[in-house]
């Protein structure tokens, strides 16, 4: 099969590579066209089958249409068009891609719309989180601990960064990832939709494991109802502010000698300490 794209000066092999990085320029070329770029086989597959109805452009290198001959199998049954590249072009646009890119484009959700569509049992939210890996690694813990929405407040990482992307393994594109919404206006929508707010901090007075040993109706928070994480920044957590917005502060236990954890960790224990208690 002969590519169709072979000259790594073309103006499309430009713009799909102005989409990648984390520099202002890049973002401001995924802003200005509402357009962020998915790289390697596993993003893309993901992409391709849950969210194909966004998937603007797709390109494989010669080598990647063969190796993954199912990707294009998948862009096929869904009407999309997979465009090949060769092997020059393909890392002109993305060397890290392994010769598998989309462009996909940032349809952005309320929360008050997803909510209005279904009551979720288990939330993340992410209040002023900047570490894109950790942003990516929480999105895919959460999809992990079957979670229903995840929520990335205001002042946060770009969520469609190429680094936040490939950290959720594709999980991205799974659940309702709603960005760009102020943490007071998050929180009262989803108290209002009857989420218990849970606040992940390392210096509250509730513990985790106590909270699973007695999960059920009682004096304390209750793991078993439907509940809403609020994770803080990496380095200073949670302001005052915002653990007033929450019904209560929860930690975790530390049995070791480790001063702390890091937030992917601490999301995904206490995420799926809330799954196991709902179920």
């Amino acid at each position: 099969m002969a590519p169709e794209l072979t000259n790594t000066r073309a103006e499309r092999v430009a713009a799909v590579r102005a989409l990648s990085g984390r520099s202002p320029s890049s973002a401001s070329a995924r802003r200005r066209t509402g357009t962020y770029l998915v790289e390697g086989p596993q993003a893309v597959r993901e992409a391709v089958r849950f969210a194909p109805e966004h998937v603007s452009e797709l390109f494989v290198s010669e080598q990647a249409a063969a190796r993954y001959a199912e990707i294009v199998l998948d862009a096929l049954k869904a009407g999309l068009h997979a465009r090949t590249t060769s092997e020059e072009v393909a890392r002109a646009m993305s060397p890290d891609s392994q010769g598998v890119i989309a462009v996909l484009d940032a349809v952005p959700l309320r929360l008050a719309d997803v909510l209005a569509s279904a009551t979720p049992r288990l939330v993340a939210v992410l209040s002023r989180v900047r570490d894109p890996g950790n942003a990516g690694t929480v999105i895919r813990a959460a999809d992990a601990a079957g979670a229903d929405l995840v929520v990335v407040t205001a002042e946060s990482v770009d969520v469609h960064s190429p680094k936040v992307v490939r950290s959720s393994a594709g999980s991205l594109f799974h659940l309702p990832v709603v960005t760009g919404v102020e943490l007071a206006d998050a929180a009262q929508l989803l108290r209002d939709a009857g989420l218990t707010i849970l606040a992940a901090d390392g210096h509250a007075d509730s513990d985790l494991d106590e909270l699973l040993d007695t999960a059920g109706p009682g004096d304390g928070p209750d793991l078993a109802t439907p509940t809403a994480w609020l994770f803080g920044n990496e380095a200073w957590g949670l302001p005052d502010d915002d653990l007033a917005l929450a019904d209560a502060a929860v930690r975790v236990p530390i049995r070791g000698r480790a001063e702390s954890l890091n937030l992917a960790t601490a999301a995904a224990v206490c995420l799926f300490a809330s799954a196991r208690a709902q179920r």
